[in-house]
């Protein structure tokens, strides 16, 4: 799959089968566009194609109003995003920067100047939702009609369902606030995951485990960036890691601002990933983890972040949540390994 940064580049497709949003999530409901998109593509003999934005325009307009409640919690990073859609089988992704020009862009501009001259759209399929353009006056039936006079199809497709639940982004945030993984895993068709490259920590692992008095290597963690400031999920969850051995490693992690450290350290109060995994491959090492690509599926929420007084009481705790995901595993008795399996990094 190639990925482009907005649409002037002299290697990009002449022309393409077309879909268009923000895909955050790639649940099910994109999904079942995207295998649309790939056949009329095929049917016409160009690449399928997905325009998507960053930053998501509601985030454009949270910051341009200093109102940033009303950003979006984010579900994946692009990193993730990027990597679903080409699971997904699709030729290429276009990148567009939302900014103030594209925000204030007439719908007929975006037609003529992006749709038709940016990328050459010979079919464009969008969501029974969709709007674009400037203050959102674009709609189904004015692409529709210009395409009629412009030389291109469109198609729109409906909801998508499961057991009576319409799939969306949205139905993946709030099941992902709930922690409601289960609720999760049936939109998305699949388990909720978050990759990308281990990241070094303040090494905090290492005074936990004299604090406990000697407890081995102590909490070692695999730190992940989380990039966007705010995610749809936060809390201390049972994982499986990917990446780092044949088989997928159980652990315990913490995804958000960890209140119980400086907001000062090393990774400046972001949004991390932390996981510590039960079993540490000997072949990696004690500093062998930094660098290396992987991917943790969150399985089960245990609880919401919590603030502790003190590496001791931050020990008790952390001891707990291991052993509390120790006894889910147990209760699974292998069920979770059959459900979380997917192509390896």
């Amino acid at each position: 799959m190639k990925v482009y940064r907005g649409f002037h580049h002299p290697d990009l497709a002449p022309a393409c089968a077309l879909t268009i949003g923000n895909f955050d999530g790639v649940h099910r409901g994109h999904q079942a566009m995207l295998a649309l998109l790939r056949s009329e593509a095929a049917h016409r003999g160009v690449p399928s194609c997905v325009m998507t934005f960053e930053p998501h325009p509601r985030d454009y307009f949270a910051k341009a109003l200093h109102q940033p409640d009303l950003a979006p919690a984010r579900i994946a990073t692009m990193r993730d995003k990027l990597q679903e859609l080409e699971r997904c089988g699709v030729d290429q992704v276009v990148v567009v920067p939302f900014d103030a020009r594209l925000a204030s862009q007439s719908p007929q501009d975006f037609i003529e100047q992006v749709l038709v001259r940016g990328l050459g759209v010979r079919y464009v399929l969008v969501g029974d939702d969709f709007r674009f353009g400037a203050k959102r006056a674009g709609d189904y039936a004015m692409l529709d009609t210009a395409g009629q006079s412009l030389g291109f199809d469109v198609a729109r497709m409906n909801s998508y369902e499961v057991r009576g639940l319409r799939v969306s982004s949205s139905a993946v945030r709030e099941a992902l606030a709930k922690g409601d993984l289960p609720a999760v895993q049936a939109l998305l068709g699949r388990p909720y995951s978050i990759s990308g490259h281990v990241v070094h920590g303040r090494k905090l692992g290492r005074e936990l485990a004299a604090t406990a008095q000697g407890a081995g290597d102590g909490f070692r963690t695999l730190n992940l960036r989380f990039t966007h400031h705010k995610p749809a999920a936060s809390g201390i969850f049972v994982v499986q890691v990917h990446g780092l051995a044949d088989q997928p490693l159980r652990g315990v992690a913490n995804l958000g601002i960890r209140p119980s450290l400086d907001p000062h350290d090393v990774n400046g109060g972001r949004v991390l990933l932390e996981t510590h995994a039960f079993d540490w491959p000997a072949h990696l090492g004690a500093e062998g983890g930094y660098g290396k690509i992987i991917r943790v599926d969150l399985l089960h929420k245990l609880h919401d972040e919590l603030k502790y007084d003190g590496l001791d009481a931050l020990t008790k705790g952390i001891a707990k949540d291991c052993d509390d995901a120790q006894a889910w595993f147990a209760s699974r008795h292998g069920e979770t390994s059959r459900q979380t399996t997917r192509d390896r990094i």
